[in-house]
């Protein structure tokens, strides 16, 4: 029996430092602490600032309801006009935006002030797509998720198209829409801005997924980027579970198989890992 544990499960850069953000506020500050939406899709860490007095609002309306204090802009990043108006109600913001993802909003700023209308390839109910959205100069944007609105795609004039990606998009389905869209002859500029780590955690994911005989990909239900992955290794490996703690795993479902790999999203923090990880080896 073997199990193998992805290099790259768990936490990126850009989830530690937004969770570090958060932890340094409790220690240092004296005043309330909020955090617009919560910090990370992983409900064991937002439980857990819950539990050390950290509030999560989830609408901007609360704020003339709150005590002032300090409001921390999640790893998923937020519009220009919402901090405008964390600003206007009098709260100190600590920006915890993840750098990959603040790079989209100076590019799609930068581009469509240029005169490019911007298509965004991602989650349109995503935090990190809505934010994006907010720092397009004007109404020339689009998002879109799949194939199909890729091909169904029309640009009614001849302004030339700048495409960005979600940061924890499918590589490879990035490039199958990006190819359908150059195909309609528009002048495009693609800026592939899925991010390293992303990259990487999903290759290692679809090479363990096409060579082992079960996976266990740990996240968030609400997480992206493990959804992904989720898709990557079931497309790869029939026995792909998705689970958010080991309390979710049925592990006697791999009594009758030789070799069992796990990965898991940005957002799952690395004592969930070596529970699981303890318990499939302990099954086995």
């Amino acid at each position: 029996m073997q199990v193998t544990l992805a290099k790259s499960a768990g936490f990126c850069f850009g989830v530690t430092r937004a969770v570090d953000l958060v932890y340094h506020q409790i220690k240092d500050n004296e005043g309330p602490i909020y955090t617009y939406g919560p910090i990370i899709h992983n409900e064991e860490v937002v439980k857990d600032l819950e539990s050390k007095g950290v509030q999560v609002v989830n609408d901007l309306s609360e704020l003339k309801k709150l005590k002032k204090g300090t409001i921390i802009v999640r790893s998923h990043g937020i519009s220009e006009k919402e901090y405008q108006l964390i600003k206007e109600n009098g709260f100190q913001i600590v920006d915890a935006t993840c750098p990959f993802v603040l790079k989209i909003h100076k590019l799609v700023e930068q581009y469509s002030k240029k005169g490019y209308y911007v298509i965004i390839i991602g989650n349109q109910a995503h935090p990190e797509v809505q934010g994006i959205c907010g720092w397009v100069s004007g109404k020339n944007v689009s998002v879109m998720n799949s194939l199909e609105e890729a091909q169904k795609f029309q640009l009614e004039s001849d302004m030339p198209v700048c495409i960005v990606s979600q940061t924890t998009f499918n590589l490879n389905k990035f490039k199958d829409m990006v190819e359908i869209l150059q195909k309609k002859g528009y002048d495009i500029i693609v800026l592939n801005t899925i991010c390293s780590a992303t990259e990487e955690r999903q290759t290692e994911a679809r090479e363990l997924a096409k060579k082992l005989d079960a996976m266990i990909v740990i996240g968030g239900k609400n997480s992206s980027n493990t959804q992904k992955l989720f898709e990557i290794c079931k497309n790869e490996c029939a026995n792909t579970y998705y689970i958010q703690t080991s309390d979710d795993m049925d592990y006697t479902k791999l009594k009758s198989v030789n070799n069992v790999g796990i990965t898991a999203g940005a957002s799952t923090p690395k004592n969930i890992i070596e529970e699981v990880s303890k318990n499939v080896r302990n099954e086995l």
